[in-house]
């Protein structure tokens, strides 16, 4: 059965997704219109959920071992515009529109640091973050 624009309905994210023994999964944040890498973070089903009702991303902090809805502090939120699963349903990709800076560093991406040949670091960034 096919849909609107020849996609073709394969089932449900929830019963398709693969999590890790945390019942986690990757999710990887890229800008929706210069898609920039903005950040990775980690979901688990109830924060997906939330992301998919709410059009907000929404993720579950390892450290804290609570839901985070990202922008709460910062009022830097991502607004989802789509959200896609890779073949093996182990990682997403949320296309997202931010408010501002997605880093907590200010910067526009989390991945401001460039890694040369030799291992050696430099900034590469809006130049907002000092290390």
């Amino acid at each position: 059965m096919c849909a609107q624009n020849d996609t073709e309905f394969v089932g449900s994210l929830f019963d398709m997704l693969k999590t890790d023994s945390d019942g986690l999964v990757v999710a990887v944040i890229q800008h929706a219109e210069t898609k920039q890498v903005l950040m990775v973070g980690y979901m688990n089903r109830k924060s997906l959920e939330i992301t998919l009702r709410d059009k907000k991303a929404c993720f579950f902090s390892r450290s804290r071992q609570k839901l985070w809805l990202k922008g709460e502090t910062s009022n830097n939120y991502l607004h989802v515009n789509e959200v896609r699963t890779d073949c093996d349903a182990d990682a997403l990709v949320l296309q997202c529109r931010p408010d501002g800076p997605t880093c907590h560093t200010n910067e526009t991406s989390c991945f401001y640091r460039l890694v040369a040949a030799d291992g050696s670091i430099t900034l590469s960034g809006d130049g907002v973050a000092t290390a």
